[in-house]
């Protein structure tokens, strides 16, 4: 019995190829009537959020779930969604009537404004599976802080300076962001109640972009010398992810498996699109597939628990759109997957037949 689970245990952990082993799909998302669009979540059901032109210089956040579905306004020209929960929740921001000020939504079918905390903007920026919003928003004072909202708008602090900004939260209710130090630098923060300051790279700036559910930390940081910003994974220290060959790197979010995406020059001074993964970054350009609308891509903006990349990307047209780049399993690995699949409806046979005998 142990080597029968053993085997079930093993052909299912192979069924998952890594980064270079996987071939992927891409899929180019359009845009709502005008010429660009950019993604920026994904969950693990494959439903995507972002932005889409519905005319030049007029945007749309958008829900994607096979098709483009334009989610609105608040009463205002444009819109944007940031993040996607796993039941299809969205948080992002809209310009309210008037097209004076924005304000952060929820959208659960309709949207609905979050409001602010006493000054007159505010947008999302993230969401958990508990329905819990971060974002930034406007005080009364004038000063921009980080919220936390989860019925309310709640007001996370600084670190010591006047402003701050919360980008992301996981399931367990940690959020990551930047905020003002005291001495006036911004610095990456993680919030667990109270804020903690991450550091930097050895610079002065630092700001963090993403966490898991296992409170690891993504982001980009100055580095010694404040002459570069480089990509960073924090886990009780930070790492310096490196580049593409230029002096620039930032981490956009990370998934549960420690996979990282983000964006970053290369020699040649053009940016692209990185996934870092196994302790290496990887040009995403170099898993374009062959024949792809893309000329090149530019930005990773988010990555799901089962490897599908959000971001933009340069159409051969020339124009700006979001793209879902997608792992398709090798061969073997759909071929493990029966195996480990098969293991275990044979496990559970036996042990039903077993359980039929003992039954009196």
């Amino acid at each position: 019995m142990k080597r029968l689970f053993l085997c079930c245990a093993l052909a299912l952990g192979w069924a998952v190829p890594s980064a270079a082993q996987a071939d992927y799909i891409i899929t180019d998302l359009g845009t709502l009537g005008g010429p660009g669009s950019t993604a920026m979540g994904i969950n693990n059901f494959g439903q995507v959020v972002g932005q889409a032109d519905i005319a030049k210089g007029v945007s749309h956040a958008f829900l994607y779930d096979g098709s483009l579905h334009d989610l609105g306004t608040l009463g205002g020209n444009t819109s944007g969604a940031e993040g996607i929960n796993n039941s299809g929740k969205v948080a992002g921001y809209s310009y309210t009537a008037g097209n004076s000020v924005f304000h952060a939504f929820l959208y659960d079918g309709i949207l609905h404004d979050l409001g602010t905390l006493g000054g007159n903007y505010s947008a999302a920026n993230g969401i958990n599976n508990s329905g819990q919003v971060v974002g930034f928003a406007s005080t009364a004072s004038g000063a921009q802080r980080a919220f936390l909202y989860n019925g309310s708008l709640h007001d996370l602090g600084t670190l010591g300076g006047n402003n701050s900004d919360a980008i992301r939260i996981n399931n367990s209710g940690k959020v990551v962001g930047q905020a003002d130090t005291a001495s006036g630098t911004q610095h990456a923060f993680l919030y667990d109640g109270s804020m903690h300051d991450l550091g930097t790279l050895g610079g002065k700036f630092s700001q963090a972009n993403g966490i898991n559910n296992a409170g690891q930390v993504v982001g980009y940081s100055q580095t010694m010398g404040n002459a570069s910003y480089h990509a960073f994974l924090y886990d009780g220290s930070m790492h310096d992810l490196g580049t593409l060959g230029g002096n620039f790197s930032q981490a956009s979010y990370i998934n549960n498996s420690g996979q990282v995406v983000g964006y970053s020059n290369t020699a040649s001074g053009r940016y692209d699109a990185f996934l870092y993964d196994n302790g290496s970054m990887i040009d995403l350009n170099s898993l374009l597939p062959a024949g792809s609308d893309f000329a090149y891509l530019t930005i990773a903006h988010a990555i799901n628990d089962n490897g599908q990349i959000v971001g933009d990307g340069i159409t051969n047209g020339g124009e700006t759109h979001a793209f879902v780049l997608s792992p398709v399993p090798e061969p073997s690995s759909l071929a493990l997957v029966g195996i480990g699949l098969a293991c275990l409806a044979g496990f559970a046979w036996r042990r039903r037949t077993r359980l039929a005998i003992a039954t009196p």
